[in-house]
């Protein structure tokens, strides 16, 4: 891992939140919450069709993975370690969010099979059509340490 690649932005990704593909993306986690489906539900009780909490995962279909390409991966050694998001306002059908991803942290740490492992921490600003911070994502990869026996 490339660790020169510290506090490197990768440019905005613009990412529409359209209803189908929330209708998809539920079907598919097997969610059958009638937020995601149900239009009249839906506006009565939060305001409109909204997608799954762990929907902006999709973002990976939609940008040209710049920093993980920054951090020069080797893929083969490469695990993702943890995904989370803090929401600050509501997302819904319709919306038109620019994601944009900087790499945080890097740092080591011992393997407990032997070697280093490489962390890198990838957290991505979601605004909405309106300038509004609506969310921040936080991945983090892990690089695995060799142990001599590759």
């Amino acid at each position: 891992m490339d660790k020169t690649a510290l506090g490197f932005t990768a440019r905005p990704v613009v990412m529409p939140i359209e209803r189908g593909k929330i209708r998809e993306f539920a079907r598919a986690i097997k969610d059958d919450n009638p937020i995601y489906f149900d239009e009249e539900y839906a506006k009565r009780e939060v305001g409109g069709i909204m997608p799954p909490p762990t929907f902006l995962i999709t973002l990976a279909l939609w940008e040209e993975q710049e920093a993980r390409k920054r951090l020069k991966l080797d893929y083969k050694r490469l695990l993702h370690g943890e995904q989370e998001y803090e929401f600050f306002a509501p997302i819904y059908a319709g919306d038109t969010l620019t994601a944009v991803t900087k790499i945080t942290n890097i740092f080591d740490k011992a393997g407990s099979r032997g070697g280093q492992m490489t962390f890198a921490v990838l957290e991505t600003e979601f605004t909405n059509q309106r300038g509004e911070k609506v969310a921040l994502g936080r991945m983090t990869l892990i690089e695995t340490g060799q142990t001599g026996k590759e």
